[in-house]
């Protein structure tokens, strides 16, 4: 696929994911973790304006001087910005300018995209269709807390059907034999710096679950007391779940003593034999515990994701996110992508149903707080 033809189609699949939207889903932010999907819209637009046409193309006008300050997410080295909590305060500018405000940066895209592009350019480029990649599930994830969270549970889309998603191979485990193993991305192809530089690591014996936890399996473990059990929680996980009185993963609801979740096509019964999803890492640790195992490391991860299926959720693994050896932080705003926040976060690995075609790999290190499940999450087992 050419680079132009690569940029038009990321571009337009994130209007795309928009397209069922009502003007007022556009500027809702109900928690401080997920950001208004017309923010996403200008952000990831701010990117190609900011990093690749002003530096790059010749007598390029800004689109709005004041977006700089509107749509830069963390970028320090690039100025002031608004505060990540008042996302949803901006009615202003509305969802007409900035679809505006894509369309003027993607017709200047096009003319610097008609010319020759250097290989280092060519590089940021690619950077910034995969990090409007990455916002495009945050906008799938996000869409659906906005929603989840209205109190007529609406659809997103009524077709989607989330059946692709049943466990058919309960309680098998696959055995990977200790050894020395190769981990990090290899390879000429795009992946992000924290993939980076390939190593060895030592691993013990250890078998690992071939499907991931279902919905069945954890209402076992709810039922069984599991949210009331200080024994099986880190302290933080115990202290989370009694602060925020939580009793059961995100999305379910017991209506009338029957189990249902909110999902993009509605409020659905829960699928008992369907993929656990919306978990934190504290509820996945807890499960683990309350069976008698534990969480995968993201190494164990990475070298046994070649004997079984993944990519329908995002694994928790029970390692910290922290840099490779031989880590380097890019000069400049790049270089604050990733690196500076490898504190107080855990790894996982996979990808989701919502991950964009193409996007995912098994060296990809996705990273979160731990008591954050608005994503994707799920379970996979070690013993």
């Amino acid at each position: 696929m050419t680079l132009i033809k690569a940029y038009n189609t990321v571009r337009q699949r994130s209007e795309q994911i928009c397209k069922p939207l009502k003007t007022e889903d556009y500027v809702v932010q109900p928690v401080v973790d997920v950001s208004p999907p017309k923010w996403h819209l200008g952000h990831t637009t701010w990117f190609f304006e900011t990093f690749i046409l002003k530096p790059n193309l010749e007598g390029y006008k800004e689109f709005d001087p004041e977006y700089n300050f509107v749509f830069n997410s963390y970028y320090e080295t690039i100025g002031a910005r608004v505060i990540r909590t008042d996302r949803g305060n901006l009615s202003r500018p509305g969802v007409e300018d900035v679809y505006k405000y894509r369309a003027y940066v993607d017709a200047a895209m096009q003319e610097l995209l008609n010319e020759e592009v250097k290989a280092e350019l060519r590089e940021l480029i690619v950077l910034g269709l995969n990090h409007e990649e990455q916002h495009q599930e945050l906008l799938w994830t996000d869409i659906k807390y906005i929603l989840g969270h209205n109190p007529l549970f609406p659809a997103y889309d009524t077709n989607i059907d989330g059946s692709v998603n049943k466990e058919n191979s309960f309680g098998k485990f696959l055995d990977i034999e200790n050894g020395i193993y190769e981990v990090g991305y290899s390879g000429n192809a795009f992946c992000f710096d924290n993939e980076l530089e390939r190593h060895k690591v030592y691993l013990q014996d250890f078998s690992i679950a071939q499907e991931l936890v279902t919905n069945g399996e954890y209402l076992e473990f709810i039922n069984a007391g599991g949210y009331t059990n200080f024994r099986f929680w880190h302290s933080e996980g115990w202290d989370w779940v009694k602060n925020n009185h939580i009793p059961n993963p995100l999305y379910w609801h017991n209506i009338d003593g029957e189990w249902y979740h909110y999902t993009l096509a509605g409020l659905k019964p829960v699928d008992l034999v369907a993929a656990l999803c919306h978990i934190s890492f504290y509820e996945a640790a807890a499960f683990a515990a309350w069976k008698g195992m534990r969480l995968p490391t993201e190494f164990e991860w990475e070298i046994a994701s070649e004997h079984f299926d993944w990519g329908r959720r995002w694994e928790w693994t029970n390692s910290a996110y922290l840099p490779y050896p031989g880590f380097k932080k890019a000069e400049g705003a790049i270089g604050e992508y990733n690196g500076k926040f490898m504190i107080n976060q855990m790894v996982l690995r996979g990808a989701s149903e919502v991950t964009p075609p193409g996007h995912s790999r098994h060296t990809y290190r996705n990273f979160f707080h731990p008591h954050l499940r608005w994503q994707y999450t799920g379970i996979r087992l070690v013993k």
